[in-house]
């Protein structure tokens, strides 16, 4: 399996347990290792012939915008479950930044790997 990545996305959401993170939007960044092939895309050189990362790109930072968590597990599993419905990946890994949160550190959040269910 082949690998297409975006590294260091960033994403505008309200996410958080305190009264202080639900005033505003913060800025998360994120991660994302999307399994694929690659084969037909390499062969043809056409973009419909393999996944778009541009476009995976956009549907997460829009789905992100429009949703108010409380937990970064929760925005997490959610944007998982988007890409492996929409995108029809067989497999990703996530990883879901929150900057400056615990104070003193650069970042916390969490990772995460997920596989397409059977039919």
């Amino acid at each position: 399996m082949d690998i297409i990545f975006i590294h260091e996305l960033l994403i505008e959401t309200i996410i958080g347990v305190h009264p202080w993170e639900r005033d505003r939007c913060r800025t998360l960044r994120l991660d994302l290792e999307l399994g694929a092939d690659i084969h037909p895309a390499a062969a043809t050189d056409r973009l419909e012939n393999t996944l778009d990362y541009q476009a995976v790109a956009q549907r997460v930072s829009d789905f992100a915008a429009a949703s108010d968590f409380q937990l970064v597990e929760t925005l997490a599993e959610r944007i998982a479950e988007l890409l492996l419905q929409e995108f029809a990946v067989p497999w990703l890994r996530l990883t879901l930044h929150k900057p400056g949160v615990p104070l003193g550190a650069k970042a916390a959040g969490v990772m995460i790997e997920r596989r397409r269910r059977s039919s």
